[in-house]
């Protein structure tokens, strides 16, 4: 066939598919593709990039293979030319997969009326919402971010939302808090929390009965789906793909995905790259580690909460000596209550500084400026003197770096005062030191592991 063949077909496909998708979809998924050529019962199209084809090939498969075989004829294949790169101009010849999804309307309409609104359990946790978390400097960010999600789910650029934080900083609360206030706002809605393993539990469970189909559809129903954990998928790939469709349904379908993780996107080892890329789409937020400052108001508020009265001696004390996690602060308050209440002791000092030492692995506060000096020295074979001075060779600056960066983790100096102790240096100077160090971390795994090998040579001094 001639070029004005191939052209001709490919409009009349697109008056087909302009009858059966919105206007907006039309223009900007279908507009952009350029018919190339026409031959053994093969048309080939032109798409602008590896992602454009991946959503035509996960939304519009069905559309687009019935449209051919209605305008040119039964059999008739779908070839993608991909650009992979535009200053080069270089581009991948893909196949169209001979897969069969489900139209949306029929997933909707199949589902809906067998599962009513209020008949979905959200599995929130009430306790966790917005009035109870505490905000700091350590997560102002998320929970500002969060807080938008909540009030308006999926009109944001926060979609997916990614939190991502050390064990016990709060990012379960903060996913249940959005959950909740969306309850509260939208009734209507169906919001899910699940965590992976539970989502994992229940493919797998889907696979040995035959209804994976069924397990699919139920999630591609959900207006807002939070998984906690995500990083537990590492290594699982059945599942991964699973939860690739049902992220791109949602996403696509205007759906809000919250996502928890102890590590950021570019440390998620054993994770599919594609999914990773999806992760980064929206906002991924990372919850800090909470400052002493933090840590007291925690208190405070679990306290007041509970309805005890706590001497501020017995706060300041369990916040300066209670490690970094929010679920150890409130089980030294409920131990301290506890004894209190068995033992008729009141609560002092001396009751807070034993339980404090029975309960709490204290490993991190035990460590010293000049534990982290002599450590990361002797790591890298340099004189403990070499950190204090002026030199400006590689190794010694990065070992300052790195003694500054975990003075800033197992500590609870000021920058200015870490700055002070290691080098007679600025709090400036510190700060870049941290970025640095950070920065390095999420894309050097070598360094990293360097990193870890510190660490725990640390904690076994302490």
């Amino acid at each position: 066939m001639s070029e004005i063949d191939h052209v001709g077909l490919w409009n009349r496909c697109l008056e087909i598919i302009r009858d059966n998708v919105p206007e907006q979809t039309y223009k900007t998924w279908f507009l952009p593709i350029i018919p190339l050529k026409y031959e053994d019962k093969t048309l080939v199209v032109q798409v602008p990039s590896q992602f454009f084809y991946e959503f035509l090939e996960d939304k519009f498969v069905d559309l687009l293979r019935k449209t051919l075989y209605k305008v040119i004829g039964e059999g008739t294949k779908l070839m993608y030319n991909v650009m992979v790169d535009k200053s080069s101009r270089k581009t991948v010849d893909l196949e169209s997969t001979q897969r069969t999804i489900i139209p949306q309307k029929q997933v909707m309409d199949k589902r809906i009326p067998q599962i009513p609104v209020p008949e979905l359990d959200p599995h929130l946790n009430p306790e966790y919402n917005f009035e109870t978390f505490i905000e700091g400097y350590s997560n102002k960010l998320s929970r500002s971010v969060a807080e938008a999600v909540a009030l308006n789910p999926a009109k944001t650029i926060f979609n997916p939302l990614f939190l991502y934080g050390a064990s016990g900083v709060g990012k379960t609360h903060l996913a249940n808090a959005i959950g909740t206030k969306i309850k509260e706002l939208y009734p209507e809605k169906r919001v899910l929390y699940v965590s992976a393993h539970l989502f994992q539990v229940q493919y797998t469970d889907s696979v040995r009965n035959n209804t994976t189909n069924d397990f699919i559809n139920f999630y591609q129903t959900i207006d807002i789906l939070i998984i906690d954990d995500i990083q537990e998928f590492a290594g699982v790939t059945k599942t991964q793909n699973t939860f690739f469709h049902i992220f791109n349904h949602l996403h696509q379908n205007g759906k809000q995905l919250i996502l928890t993780s102890d590590r950021a996107p570019v440390l998620l080892q054993g994770m599919e790259e594609r999914l990773i890329t999806r992760f980064k789409w929206g906002m991924v937020a990372e919850l800090e580690k909470p400052t002493v400052e933090l840590r007291k108001n925690i208190l405070r508020n679990k306290i007041h909460r509970d309805g005890l009265q706590f001497p501020p001696e017995v706060i300041d004390y369990i916040a300066e000596n209670v490690g970094n996690s929010v679920r150890d602060l409130e089980g030294i308050v409920i131990s301290i209550m506890a004894h209190s209440t068995i033992y008729n002791k009141e609560i002092d000092l001396e009751l807070a500084q034993r339980i404090v030492r029975k309960v709490v692995n204290c490993e991190s506060k035990s460590v010293t400026i000049d534990d982290i000096i002599n450590t990361v020295c002797k790591h890298f074979g340099l004189e403990t003197a070499a950190i204090h001075t002026k030199s400006r060779k590689r190794e010694v600056v990065q070992a300052r770096q790195i003694a500054m960066f975990l003075a800033k983790n197992h500590t609870d100096f000021s920058t200015a005062k870490i700055g002070t102790l290691i080098g007679n240096k600025d709090h400036a100077t510190v700060l870049h030191a941290c970025k640095t160090i950070k920065e390095l971390k999420e894309v050097d795994k070598s360094f990293r592991a360097e990193i870890d090998e510190i660490q725990a040579t640390l904690k076994k001094q302490g």
